[in-house]
């Protein structure tokens, strides 16, 4: 089984797609985000799957994406916000390198917007948001290794934080990491 370098978890809106894209960069490895395996799965969006099916059959699709990218995937991985649900995705993810990127409210609405396709928080995002990150939390802080909060940060000293919390900059400049970095 090969495992992840780094496992970003946390709420909508905490920069997970971009920092992770950033870290996978920087560390010389492959990006990959449970919500866009499972969009390349069912064929179609999250919030129709939400529409259509409703959400137990999505974190059923979640639970599978997750579970194959934790067991298939060596490089950075981003797990949807509500992944954490899963009592059995947060076993998984004992003993990994999980970074919880936590996000205060008025940045996540910056990230996110009022009008993004987010399902769960179609109705008065605020306040979803709010009740969301209150049953989340716990769960998020649970299964990390490292909570990196995002406010007053760049995705770029988001990324720099987390190679500093995990002890990664040994592979962040590693002679594949500095290759690529001549080639930009």
């Amino acid at each position: 089984m090969t495992s992840p370098v780094v496992v970003l978890i946390g709420p909508p809106g905490a920069g997970k797609s971009t920092v992770g894209a950033l870290l996978a960069e920087r560390l010389g490895v492959g990006y990959r985000d449970t919500d866009a395996d499972i969009v390349a799965t069912a064929g179609r969006p999250i919030a129709e799957i939400f529409i259509d099916e409703g959400e137990p059959y999505f974190r059923e699709l979640e639970r599978t994406a997750v579970r194959e990218a934790l067991e298939s995937h060596p490089g950075v991985l981003s797990l949807g916000g509500g992944a954490i649900l899963d009592g059995g995705t947060r076993t998984l993810l004992t003993g990994l390198p999980v970074v919880f990127l936590d996000v205060r409210l008025a940045d996540a609405v910056k990230r996110v917007g009022l009008d993004a396709p987010r399902p769960l928080l179609a109705v008065n995002p605020r306040k979803q948001w709010r009740e969301l990150m209150e049953h989340r939390r716990p769960l998020y802080t649970e299964v990390a290794r490292a909570v990196i909060g995002t406010g007053e940060r760049t995705p770029e000293q988001v990324a720099e934080a987390i190679l500093d919390a995990l002890e990664l900059r040994q592979a962040a400049g590693s002679p594949q990491a500095a290759h690529r970095e001549e080639q930009a």
